[in-house]
């Protein structure tokens, strides 16, 4: 049979239930004093433990972003950068060591901690699972994707908008502790998208704080990746880091930023780019003839002869310009004309005018009467106005 060990039962502190005091002393006071001394020792212990893993998990994150900059380095060939990433990477290393070893000596200090009547009166069930990782999640389809982002935007945009438009580090963090539901991938997506809007709408200014806003997102959710956690359990972690100010963070914070913004920029000059190309494809359709051309493009093409007479309007320019060019180049570019909506064949009303230019590309053609040019071109063409 084995034997139980009650050596931790041999040091406790205790406030409430001692009698050996000097009885000039306020016994009830004095016992007030130590439980409140015990109390603020016990809080500044969990202050020192809650700052230690604050930190430990910052170095984490950088760490793990360094790593990711050194391969990007290496694959890239960056021989300038390689030297300065290795050296950054064992300095970060060096540190999480040594975050490492202060775990360990803290967790050797609470050890040796007398137990207390706080630390003894435990509710008897409870029960605490330490760094379980949660089931990976189901692989969507792209479609999929696109319908959890619709049906998320719509429900919660005015959240995340409410958030976009936070300014200071606090207000952030309290409002994403209180809607947690909001740190997920989906409110990264929906903010870049709102910055790509604004930079479209020449609402720069706007677009900087929101963006802004975005980067902290996509932080979290990097350290949520590279710690394999829940993403809502790094945003105190990640707010801590960030109000330290230490130089190495910060400035990887501010490098994303400005690279993101330039990002968006881009993709907004793509996007109105992409908006007027649409429209003038509109446009042309609009434009086009009966034969399925576009009247600009013809005109465009046409000899400076020809153009000079369509923008003056001089028929009888146009009849002699029309005798004066080989039958082939004359039958090609009146059809042409046809085929965008420049010349109408048949204009009735100036009847005179289509016998004169069927006349002139039959001399075109055979110098007499043309007959197989008029063939081809019956019923010769009048100008719209």
């Amino acid at each position: 049979m084995s034997t139980i060990n009650y050596s931790k039962w041999d040091h406790i502190e205790i406030s409430d239930d001692e009698d050996d005091t000097h009885p000039n002393i306020d016994t009830p006071s004095l016992f007030r004093w130590r439980h409140q001394a015990r109390v603020e020792r016990m809080d500044e212990q969990k202050k020192k433990k809650e700052k230690l893993e604050s930190e430990k998990t910052g170095t984490q994150q950088e760490l793990a972003e360094m790593k990711r900059q050194l391969k990007e380095a290496e694959e890239k060939g960056v021989a300038s950068e390689l030297e300065k990433l290795k050296i950054k990477v064992t300095e970060l290393e060096k540190q999480e060591e040594e975050y490492r070893k202060k775990e360990e000596e803290l967790i050797k200090e609470e050890k040796l901690t007398p137990l207390n009547i706080d630390t003894i009166c435990k509710e008897g069930k409870s029960k605490t699972m330490i760094n379980k990782a949660p089931p990976a999640p189901k692989e969507l389809s792209e479609e999929e994707k696109v319908e959890k982002q619709a049906s998320f935007t719509k429900k919660y945009k005015a959240e995340i908008r409410k958030y976009g438009m936070l300014q200071k580090w606090d207000d952030s963090k309290q409002f994403l502790c209180e809607n947690n539901h909001l740190v997920c991938e989906e409110t990264a997506n929906y903010l870049v998208i709102w910055c790509i809007d604004l930079q479209v709408e020449e609402k720069f200014d706007l677009m900087k704080h929101v963006s802004h806003q975005c980067i902290v997102m996509q932080f979290i959710l990097e350290l949520a990746k590279s710690l394999k956690t829940d993403p809502r359990s790094c945003v105190g972690a990640f707010f801590s880091r960030i109000k330290i100010g230490e130089k190495q963070y910060t400035d990887a914070f501010n490098d994303e930023l400005n690279s993101f913004r330039e990002r968006i920029k881009d993709r907004a000059n793509a996007r109105i780019e992409e908006a007027m190309k649409e429209y003038e494809e509109e446009e042309r359709q609009k434009r086009l003839g009966p034969g399925g051309l576009d009247p600009v493009e013809v005109m465009e093409s046409l000899p400076q002869v020809l153009k000079d007479c369509f923008e003056s309007q001089d028929i009888e320019a146009l009849k002699h310009a029309v005798t004066q060019m080989p039958e082939k180049d004359a039958a090609y570019h009146i059809q042409r004309c046809i085929d965008s909506g420049l010349w109408v064949p048949g204009g009735g009303d100036e009847a005179e005018h289509d016998e004169g230019v069927e006349g002139a590309a039959g001399d075109s053609a055979t110098g007499e009467g043309g007959e197989d040019t008029a063939a081809k071109s019956d019923d010769i063409y009048e100008q719209v106005d």
